[in-house]
C-alpha cells in the first residue's frame, strides 16, 4: 500500500502527516504536491510550504519473479 510521510519544517513539526491508501498516487505540478486516490484529489501541498515528502511503504515484490538459481 503506498504510504507517504509529510515532514514539515522544524517550526511546524507537530503537523507531520502520514498518508496511506491502496489507490494513493502522488503528482507534482505547478508548484504543488498533489495526492489523489480513486475519488480524485485528497490532499494538495504547496511547494512554498517547505515540507519534505518521503515514501515510507515497503516495496512489494512482483509475484511473477522466480528465485535466483542456487550455486552448486
Amino acid at each position: 500500500m503506498p504510504a507517504y510521510l509529510i515532514v514539515h519544517p522544524r517550526e511546524q513539526r507537530k503537523d507531520d502527516v502520514l498518508v496511506e491508501d491502496d489507490h494513493l498516487a502522488l503528482t507534482v505540478a505547478d508548484g504543488w504536491a498533489i495526492f489523489t486516490d480513486q475519488h480524485g484529489i485528497c490532499l494538495a501541498i504547496p511547494a512554498a510550504l517547505g515540507a519534505q515528502i518521503q515514501r515510507v511503504d515497503e516495496e512489494q515484490e512482483p509475484h511473477d519473479q522466480e528465485p535466483a538459481p542456487q550455486k552448486e
